[in-house]
């Protein structure tokens, strides 16, 4: 029996994570505040670390292969949330979410992705086990999404035609600006919800749809539920430490989305090639392409923001001396 077989790995893993969730909200942000770049980067490590640790307790319980399906799983969902990460600016701004209530929207927006991912894991895996087939539907759709996200220019946000959204204001009384961190207050003896509930449902159903992106794409590296559940919670845990850090400077890694484009076409290919052509990918090959079209995006994107700089400012000097 290995760490990914049996009931109790499940059990004490969600224990753990239980445990996580309560010392952060609990504890370490009981007090809204508005978290600061130092922050966010030294709690990106934490979870980072976390998630290396238990890939590393893998290695030694299950062996290589499962470290490395594990590792391979947890690159591509967490490069796959950087699309999150696009979408939680845009609603923050279209809201105007103070930022010392960010904080507190996220955990409870991917406490809820945790659960509604773990469901959809779930779903798959009874799916891909009973009628294997699937999984070609899955590679085809992965190929399909990532063509889209490459020839889509600019992300935008609608919320007002959430269905979510509309409902409540249809059937609900929404107060006209946050109530402090509340979602929900009472106002001349009724319930009331706040704006900040909105923007949580609103993050729920995007993540919905991020998701039925990022799950199909790990059953590429392995169909082992314990090992897609696993690495799809490690990468979300640590979305909101990303958020904070990145989310002032998201907009200058240009590439980034045709990187990932890249990536969701080639893990649809890699989910077909074993059916139609009997060739087989290795996960430490694939794990390597999808570093390496990272590192390629992050870098093209970092030498394009700084060539611009250099642009502006020779414009703004060529100004000056006019």
């Amino acid at each position: 029996m290995t760490l990914t077989t049996g009931v109790w790995p499940w059990v004490w893993f969600n224990l753990f994570v239980l445990v996580l969730l309560a010392l952060d909200l609990g504890v370490f942000h009981r007090k809204s505040h508005a978290v600061s770049i130092k922050e966010a980067l030294i709690w990106s490590v934490v979870w980072i670390s976390l998630a290396l640790l238990f890939n590393l307790g893998l290695y030694f319980v299950s062996g290589g292969e499962v470290a490395l399906q594990f590792l391979t799983g947890y690159l591509i969902e967490k490069s796959l949330s950087v699309d999150n990460i696009f979408i939680f600016v845009l609603l923050f701004s279209y809201f105007s979410v103070p930022p010392a209530y960010q904080h507190r929207v996220l955990f409870w927006g991917i406490l809820g992705a945790l659960l509604m991912r773990g469901a959809l894991i779930g779903v798959g895996s009874v799916l891909i086990e009973q009628f294997h087939w699937i999984i070609y539907l899955f590679g085809a759709f992965l190929i399909f999404t990532g063509i889209k996200m490459g020839v889509q220019k600019e992300s935008e946000v609608h919320p007002e035609n959430n269905p979510l959204v509309k409902f409540v204001h249809r059937f609900l009384p929404v107060t006209e600006g946050f109530e402090k961190d509340h979602f929900v207050v009472r106002r001349n003896g009724r319930k009331m919800i706040t704006p900040l509930l909105l923007v949580l449902l609103v993050i729920e159903t995007s993540d919905l749809l991020f998701a039925v992106d990022s799950i199909p794409a790990i059953f590429s590296v392995t169909t082992d539920p314990f090992i897609v559940y696993t690495s799809n919670v490690f990468a979300i845990l640590g979305l909101r430490s990303l958020y904070f850090v990145f989310a002032n400077i998201i907009h200058k890694f240009y590439y980034l989305q045709t990187g990932l484009a890249v990536i969701l076409c080639f893990v649809g290919v890699k989910m077909l090639l074993p059916g139609l052509l009997h060739i087989h990918i290795p996960t430490y090959a694939s794990l390597l392409f999808i570093a390496l079209v990272l590192v390629i995006a992050i870098v093209a994107s970092v030498i394009r923001s700084r060539r611009l700089a250099g642009t502006r400012q020779g414009d703004v000097e060529r100004a000056e001396k006019v």
